[in-house]
């Protein structure tokens, strides 16, 4: 559509960036906020608020989150990782606020208050924490070459080894499981299990991995009243099953075109701009709009898979790997949810729910990842 006449940051930003992805983005930001109007109105009504109250929450933050995939779209891979590491910083500093001070939101201790918002560190670290990874397992490559699993120089205590790793997150991953956020624990350690296969993981160690989840799920059914009560209530069909079933009666009401202004069930389904934003654009919208956005998404996730694979330089293709990995398990997670396939697990669907801190840091991820992958193919 444009031709390269000129020789500018700018134009060279243009024209070697992943253009596909970039506007797959900016169109899946768009009609975001267009569900947002007709969700987020229906919920601000339920709490006695106008029609427009979430709407005009929401607003700085996609003015924040547009500005950070740009800005950070146009970084160099130092930028990057500097950004990234002050990322892992903060988000570490208020995970450590919440165990102080929590700001408790419907019994989960996982947010800080910073004036008139409510922050989520466990959204705000997951750039830092991917990028850092990909770069961590690039370094350990580099060091102790493919086999960086069973080095033993790679498990002595040193700088550059598993322990300064696990330093670092192990203690991250306990406060997050500790909120209780059984969700976001298990998001982050799906994403990091898929990055270590990515960098070589042998078969042996993925019982291993699996035993790990198995164990941490068995712990919080019986330590966390919450976990237990859902997943009870999914097995059996007893119990507080009210949000799946206004879930699946919002979608069927949709029917095919959408319901439109006779769309009435979504007005008692609880989280409707959030958790369960999917059911409430099926009933407004209609399953061919909803199959629509499911496109969309998978068409984010292909890009993200080809310029993995496409990557010269291995830490880009273990980050562009990672986001792939955490976009498409999120998704994942919030759809089997809304759709009662898994329990309710009380997580975003990216760029679309509301909810700031999760949409910035996608934002910050995907201008980072755009960033890297045009690095690697052009300079």
């Amino acid at each position: 559509m444009f031709r390269r006449t000129e020789e500018s940051k700018l134009t060279s930003w243009y024209f070697e960036v992943d253009r596909h992805l970039l506007w797959a983005l900016l169109i899946l930001i768009f009609v975001g906020v267009l569900f947002m109007v007709s969700a987020g109105s229906v919920a601000a009504e339920r709490i006695g608020q106008p029609w427009h109250f979430f709407i005009i929450k929401a607003m700085p933050f996609y003015f924040l989150g547009l500005a950070t995939l740009f800005v950070a779209s146009m970084l160099n891979k130092k930028w990057v990782l500097g950004l990234s590491g002050l990322n892992v910083a903060v988000g570490l500093l208020l995970l450590v606020v919440t165990l102080i001070a929590p700001h408790v939101i419907k019994g989960s201790a996982r947010f800080v208050a910073i004036g008139p918002f409510n922050i989520m560190p466990s959204d705000i670290m997951k750039p830092g924490f991917i990028i850092i990874t990909a770069w961590f397992l690039s370094l350990m490559k580099e060091k102790f070459g493919s086999n960086i699993f069973f080095n033993k120089e790679a498990w002595r205590f040193k700088w550059v080894s598993w322990w300064t790793y696990l330093a670092i997150f192990i203690p991250a991953f306990l406060i997050i499981l500790r909120h209780p956020d059984l969700g976001t624990s298990i998001l982050y350690f799906a994403v990091l299990s898929g990055m270590v296969f990515m960098a070589g993981l042998p078969m042996v160690i993925v019982p291993a991995l699996f035993g790990v989840v198995a164990t941490v799920g068995v712990f919080a059914f019986f330590t966390m009243p919450h976990v237990h009560n859902r997943i009870v209530s999914w097995f059996s069909g007893t119990g507080d099953t009210y949000q799946v079933r206004q879930s699946i009666q919002s979608i069927q009401h949709g029917g095919l075109l959408g319901s439109g202004d006779d769309a009435f069930v979504k007005q008692s389904l609880p989280d409707a701009h959030t958790d369960f934003i999917f059911a409430a654009i099926a009933e407004d919208w209609g399953a061919i709009m909803a199959c629509a956005l499911l496109a969309l998404l998978l068409y984010v996730l292909k890009r993200l898979t080809v310029d993995a694979m496409s990557a010269r330089d291995p830490f880009v293709f273990y980050a562009t790997g990672g986001a792939a990995v955490l976009f498409g398990t999120q998704v994942c997670i919030n759809l089997m949810s809304t759709l009662h396939i898994f329990a309710p697990k009380g997580m975003t669907l990216p760029f679309i729910s509301y909810g700031g801190s999760s949409f910035v840091a996608f934002c910050l991820l995907f201008g980072m990842i755009l960033a890297l992958v045009r690095e690697d193919k052009w300079k």
